[in-house]
């Protein structure tokens, strides 16, 4: 009967150790065997295939202008893909392009007082973008990204219009990244 007890306890005690080594085993073997790759950059672009971008200035076309925002905004975008992907920026010939023009540059009322009178007013900058993916021309478009920042109509636009301008720069160039190489 002992020598029954005694099989029965190193039973139980292989049975206990099983369920400990098991899901490590499992565990390490499913590590080992997959693979995960993750982007910080926020971009999709097969560099394999892609290796260079061009750029192209985009001037103003807007009736009303304010002469800092054409260098500002093209510096911007340029830095974007400089700073967030690999491609080597090309003056022509880009396995991807880009151009386009500053479209609008405007601002309207926002929202009104109790007394009547304009509140807030709102600064926009629209820009028309035409992409051309030279590896897929399934990805090509044309189409226009809107960017707006509010202001108090106690402030001068000359006073926050450099602030604003800015921020909204950062807002198209995010818009226009997305739609270009982060596929979101």
């Amino acid at each position: 009967m002992n020598i029954l007890k005694e099989i029965y306890n190193k039973v139980i005690t292989a049975h206990r150790y099983l369920w400990i080594v098991l899901p490590i085993c499992v565990l390490t073997c499913l590590v080992a065997a997959c693979s995960i790759s993750y982007k910080f950059n926020g971009s999709s672009i097969d560099y394999n295939k892609t290796k260079t971008i061009q750029i192209d200035e985009f001037p103003i076309r807007s009736s009303y202008v304010w002469g800092p925002m054409g260098p500002m905004f093209n510096n911007a975008l340029k830095d974007e893909f400089a700073n967030h992907t690999r491609l080597q920026q090309v003056k022509r010939n880009g396995d991807l392009q880009i151009s386009g023009e500053i479209t609008n540059y405007s601002q309207r009322n926002k929202s009104v007082s109790s007394e009547g009178y304009s509140a807030q007013t709102e600064l926009s900058i629209t820009v028309n973008v035409r992409f051309t993916n030279n590896k897929n021309h399934s990805e090509d478009f044309e189409k226009q990204f809107t960017a707006a920042q509010t202001y108090e109509t106690t402030q001068s636009l000359a006073s926050v219009q450099e602030e604003l301008v800015t921020q909204i720069i950062k807002d198209l160039v995010d818009q226009i990244f997305n739609a270009t190489v982060a596929n979101w």
